[in-house]
């Protein structure tokens, strides 16, 4: 289409309008859903998509695709397309690690194509928050995908983000996929839905009798064992401090501030979801405890 076929004139001030208006019709229409997301290898055989939302593993077998997680609904058509860059086959399963929407949010689509599994806890807190996507096979203790001669394992192993936390074990490539029960910055304990970091501990004590030597975080940079033990070093030693402080009498409405600690880099990420949302909850928690 040509500007002249308008009677628009393509003056010098013009066209800035022209552009701006054709950027706002191409965000408006989704145009620009793509591109927000990124796929690279962790293993071979092994990639993992990155980006707003939750990390995404994605194992590549003969036979098709496992995927763990899928992030947002609007995400789904990009993830088939990043999916398609590393493999010609189809997404066959998809494991979803927990039920927060921006691990599961893509299950409507998956689940026309592919078979979501989560555990129990996970689809029951889904069902009680009214989402979509409700995954169509469960477990409750342990279960595993065979694919093109590939075994991917799925494990519940204890309280922690939530009640309903899967870990994702790649035995041949001694790898895991965590979820939401190892995050890059600081982790959110997510009360509402059963989360404990009690029992956290006692889950990444669990995680660590696997042999892996690489993690997938929920969110953040892929890390290695001793990332892991230092993740778990960190939940132990934020418990401890909220535990001092309320021997020494912390009230409720100063456990924000005085919990900080330059030791503690997740008590430092003051826009985490540590900080941001699960005080509260940790204070009641450790006050419990050591009544």
């Amino acid at each position: 289409m040509k500007l002249k076929n308008l009677g628009i004139k393509t003056t010098n001030k013009i066209l800035p309008w022209l552009l701006s208006v054709l950027a706002l019709f191409i965000t408006t229409t989704g145009v620009l859903a793509q591109n927000r997301l990124n796929i690279d290898e962790v293993k071979e055989g092994l990639h993992v998509i990155t980006g707003p939302g939750g990390n995404i593993g994605v194992r590549l077998t003969s036979e098709g695709v496992i995927l763990i997680d899928d992030k947002f609904p609007q995400d789904f058509e990009e993830i088939q397309s990043l999916v398609a860059q590393v493999s010609d086959l189809p997404v066959r399963y998809v494991i979803n690690t927990h039920h927060h929407g921006d691990h599961s949010g893509s299950n409507a689509g998956f689940l026309q194509v592919a078979e979501v599994i989560a555990h129990k806890n996970a689809r029951d807190n889904m069902i009680r928050g009214d989402q979509d996507g409700l995954p169509r096979m469960i477990y409750t203790n342990e279960t595993s995908v065979f694919l093109g001669g590939v075994e991917v394992q799925a494990f519940y192993m204890g309280r922690g983000h939530t009640n309903g936390d899967s870990v994702v074990y790649f035995p041949d490539l001694k790898t895991v996929h965590g979820g939401d029960l190892l995050h890059g910055i600081a982790p959110f304990v997510d009360y509402g839905n059963g989360g404990s970091t009690r029992g956290w501990v006692g889950t990444m004590n669990n995680i660590l009798s696997l042999d892996f030597d690489t993690a997938i975080p929920g969110h953040g940079s892929i890390m290695d064992r001793r990332d892991v033990v230092n993740f778990r070093n960190q939940m132990e030693a934020v418990r401890e401090r909220m535990a001092g402080l309320i021997r020494n009498g912390l009230d409720a409405d100063d456990a924000p501030e005085r919990i900080k600690d330059s030791g503690l880099s997740w008590t430092q990420a003051e826009d985490g979801l540590f900080m941001q949302r699960s005080i509260p909850g940790f204070f009641d928690e450790i006050s419990a405890e050591i009544e």
